[in-house]
């Protein structure tokens, strides 16, 4: 399992294996009741979706 963190006024945290069924993320920072769903950040996880450019590494399962 590995795991990155990054950022100041919002701190990301992924988790989860490269090769594995599932990657997730913890957000910190968010104030009190801010909605936060899968839609707002959905244009920025495919750009990480394995085979998106030829130098990218073709995962799959």
């Amino acid at each position: 399992m590995s795991g990155n963190t990054f950022g100041t006024i919002f701190r990301i945290t992924t988790w989860g294996e490269s090769h594995g069924a599932a990657v997730g993320v913890v957000v910190d920072g968010c104030p009190p009741g801010m909605l936060l769903a899968e839609a707002d950040v959905q244009k920025d996880l495919d750009r990480r979706r394995p085979g998106q450019s030829d130098i990218s590494t073709p995962r799959g399962f």
